[in-house]
């Protein structure tokens, strides 16, 4: 039995709604790491850490489709609640084709400066060949990338959250498949990984565009745009927290290469790479969780129902509680086992890596909130607040971070430097909920 955004949540009722989304996500960075596993495994690990260092290069250039998912739909979910379902079609519409021409523009500069841009991230001469390969054929989906990314939040706008987690099990079985056929069966190396990833990221595309273009059962529909510049600006400006997230997310990658290049060569950016795609799955729960409550809480905001905004904070944040706990338990257990599933054909590599995963697990115990506050704050259409909270916890207290531990610390200190900037982070989100609590009434 399906659950409307109109309805009251209970604890019930809010994890059946948001479950989907969780799982959606949580598939989507299983496949996304296939490729490091079969590279490491098939193909080396000066290979995987050529995928590692160029990846983070490819999630910032695909942070424009995560701005237009969470934004928009927190737009969208309000002129629903509003009851202007025609003008929520039309804003959906229009913000879909900006996506997409935006992507091609990107594609374009991406590939051709692609080279430069390896470079530019110190890839030595050991790897830079196959930087640019993954690089370059990873850049050719990457319109279809965003809006993939885009898709899975209007599909929980529209009430369709299970399409959107069946087309990331699709997306996830094909990547798998493929990897699996392109790097071991047929040895292609970082080339089959990037097809297969590629062609992934097709599928997740298509198959929601051919559902909103055909006639449906759900709030949603693609239907002729009308260009709307001030519907634009507020979508980019609801989910500039989002896009700052994945961005700044990149960028702080980029950093933490460049660092662990000086520190520990390419087994320092091996063993990050190791972590982060243990990073991606534990954090997908938190991201899964905001994806699938952002709509619920546009919705009731568009709808001015005060009492249940204050009911879905109450309940996430018990929520976020336990998962904080259970989840860093967890990693600190599990982190011998899942070293050895990436590197466990080199004991340099796997003892570094178990070292940095439960350093860098602390942060699952913080992270939680914050996500969830930048979260609130764009399904309440306030992307200022939201950015502030992305801005600090992603970007600014984290390079200080990854910059200053280490000279005390040295490569515990870059481990350590995301915890640090998530804890301090805390700080100012819980003030900010506080702050604003009069104002929306939650």
């Amino acid at each position: 039995m399906s659950v409307s955004l109109s309805e009251h949540f209970t604890y019930k009722r809010l994890l059946r709604f948001v479950f989907p989304c969780i799982i959606m996500m949580i598939v989507t960075s299983i496949y996304s790491i296939v490729d490091g596993f079969f590279v490491s495994n098939c193909v080396g690990k000066n290979a995987f850490a050529a995928v590692n260092l160029i990846m983070p290069v490819l999630m910032a250039l695909s942070a424009f489709g995560f701005m237009i998912g969470t934004g928009g739909s927190a737009l969208v979910a309000f002129t629903l609640g509003e009851g202007k379902k025609e003008k929520a079609n039309e804003i959906f519409s229009m913000l879909i084709l900006s996506e997409f021409l935006f992507g091609m523009l990107v594609t374009v500069v991406g590939f051709i400066f692609m080279p430069q841009i390896a470079r530019a991230l110190g890839a030595s001469s050991l790897i830079i060949e196959d930087c640019v390969r993954y690089g370059r054929i990873g850049i050719l989906t990457i319109a279809f990338f965003m809006m993939q990314n885009s898709f899975q939040s209007f599909l929980v706008t529209a009430e369709q959250a299970k399409m959107g987690l069946i087309v990331s099990i699709a997306c996830g079985l094909t990547n798998m498949t493929l990897d699996f056929l392109l790097v071991y069966v047929w040895p292609l190396g970082v080339t089959g990984a990037a097809l297969a990833t590629g062609i992934s990221e097709l599928i997740g595309a298509f198959i929601p565009l051919i559902y909103f273009m055909r006639k449906n059962k759900s709030r949603l529909r693609l239907v002729r745009p009308r260009f709307d510049a001030r519907a634009l600006r507020r979508a980019c400006s609801n989910g500039a927290s989002e896009m700052l997230t994945n961005l700044s997310a990149s960028i702080i990658g980029m950093l933490y290469n460049m660092q662990l290049l000086k520190l520990a060569a390419e087994n320092g950016v091996a063993a990050y790479g190791v972590i982060m795609y243990i990073s991606f799955i534990f954090m997908a729960i938190y991201f899964g969780y905001s994806v699938g409550v952002n709509p619920v809480i546009g919705y009731h905001y568009g709808a001015g129902n005060q009492k249940e905004l204050k009911n879905i904070l109450k309940k996430s944040l018990v929520l976020t509680s336990i998962a904080a706990v259970v989840m860093t338990s967890a990693a600190q257990l599990l982190a011998p086992s899942l070293a050895t599933l990436f590197v466990g054909y080199d004991k340099i590599l796997h003892d570094m890596t178990v070292n940095g995963l439960r350093l860098y697990s602390l942060v699952f115990l913080l992270c939680g909130f914050n996500i969830f506050g930048s979260a609130f704050f764009t399904g309440l259409n306030n992307g200022k607040i939201s950015a502030i909270i992305s801005f600090l916890r992603t970007l600014v207290i984290q390079i200080a971070c990854i910059f200053i531990l280490p000279v005390f610390l040295g490569l515990n200190g870059i481990w350590l430097s995301v915890s640090v900037a998530e804890g301090l982070t805390l700080f100012v989100t819980a003030s900010l909920l506080v702050v604003y609590r009069k104002r929306y009434g939650y």
